[in-house]
């Protein structure tokens, strides 16, 4: 599997009914693309995955989240229940692929590829209605707001597992830089927890030729910046995993005018819960003692967002065990290492054993840019594999 393609073998295990209905299913992926929608605002995708779901014969429920769906399906008489969720929302992005079906709303852009999970778990939703055979109670969740917004957390806040219990839950993300079509999961911890921090330092400003009679803001900022550079290197041990980065600095408007406020916003990670705990301690006091000596004040806005996300072991084995029957040892990840990215599925897997994955959206130039980037787009190649193993685990799950 290498670049933006699969390998033959893999090409001859896909699911025969995923690569019937293969076009339909990447113009609708395009279609999706070309009508991005941003955070709570996908009434136009979430209307589009309706009037596909009730055409392959689902049972609907609309409005969790604002624009989620929860679509159910029963076979047979058995009581168990495997969830599959896909996120729907783009990014406030300016596209520049310069594809035919490049984003035809100004501003906003599918670069993180939740059009390609969407379109996936719907090529998965039609086979597994009209040809695949399972006992038991499928349920696919199409969810709003995952980019930052935390559109999970606002799903099982308003009673997701409640309403439609789950024995199980899977979602999977595209990932650039990795091999085409191939798994990756690990049990336990998987991804970073992520917190945004908005600090606000209050000076007091003046003309810039009188230094002395001003508490320079920009100054107080950067002093908090680099002090800001010891709290992973100087307070956390060496042997656990933690960021802080300053995204954002802005401070004044004019050369001769010392600033009276200024503004940073930081992106804070970690994998354990003390650790995140212990990164804000320090974060918060050391802007407070920066600002201090300087005479300066600062408001402190800490975002608790997305803990870290833990995979259920006995649901990463099953996922696991679902691509090695299917395809062989061959097709999974090899030496795959914990993300420090992060992702609110880790809400639902709070309230329910399951498994987050990634699949490889290919690696190399021709593997397209790492997602968050106005030039990426997701890899129609690895659709129909992902489909097909959203087949088979629901079939592995519910046999």
């Amino acid at each position: 599997m290498t670049e933006r393609t699969i390998d033959t073998l893999t090409q001859q295990a896909l699911v025969p009914g995923i690569v019937e209905h293969l076009a339909d299913s990447v113009a609708l992926r395009h279609q999706i693309h070309a009508h991005p929608e941003l955070a709570y605002q996908e009434f136009a995708t979430s209307d589009l995955v309706a009037r596909k779901l009730e055409e392959y014969g689902y049972q609907l429920h609309r409005g969790l989240a604002g624009t989620g769906i929860v679509a159910t399906l029963k076979k047979g008489s058995s009581s168990r229940i495997i969830g599959l969720r896909a996120d729907m929302d783009a990014l406030p992005i300016l596209e520049q692929t310069g594809l035919p079906y490049a984003s035809r709303t100004a501003g906003a852009m599918h670069a993180c590829g939740h059009d390609g999970h969407t379109a996936t778990l719907l090529a998965a939703a039609r086979h597994l209605a009209t040809e695949a055979d399972f006992d038991g109670t499928l349920r696919l969740i199409f969810q709003p707001a995952e980019e930052g917004l935390g559109g999970a957390r606002r799903m099982v806040e308003e009673g997701l597992f409640q309403l439609f219990p789950c024995d199980a839950i899977f979602a999977f993300h595209n990932m650039p830089g990795f091999p085409a079509g191939r798994f990756g999961m690990l049990p336990n911890g998987f991804m970073a927890s992520s917190d945004t921090v908005l600090i606000k330092v209050l000076g007091n400003g003046g003309h810039g030729s009188m230094p002395h009679l001003t508490v320079d803001a920009t100054l107080v900022a950067a002093h908090i910046v680099v002090a800001l550079q010891t709290v992973v290197s100087r307070h956390i041990d060496p042997r656990q995993m933690a960021v802080v980065t300053v995204g954002s600095l802005h401070a004044g408007n004019a050369p001769n005018v010392i600033a009276e406020t200024a503004d940073l916003q930081l992106s804070v990670r970690a994998y354990a819960p003390e650790v995140r705990q212990r990164l804000r301690e320090r974060i918060c006091e050391l802007a407070e003692a920066q600002a201090r000596v300087f005479g300066a004040r600062v408001e402190i806005d800490y975002q608790w967002r997305y803990p870290a996300l833990r995979n259920d072991v006995a649901m990463t084995e099953l996922a696991r065990a679902a691509v090695v029957e299917w395809l062989g040892e061959e097709a999974l990840i090899a030496d795959l290492q914990p993300l420090t990215g992060s992702e609110d599925f880790s809400f639902m897997l709070q309230a329910c054993p399951g498994c987050y994955l990634i699949i490889g959206n290919g690696e190399g130039e021709q593997g397209g840019c790492m997602v968050h980037n106005p030039r990426y787009d997701f890899n129609d190649a690895i659709l129909p594999i992902a489909a097909s193993y959203w087949v088979k685990l629901v079939e592995k799950f519910l046999s």
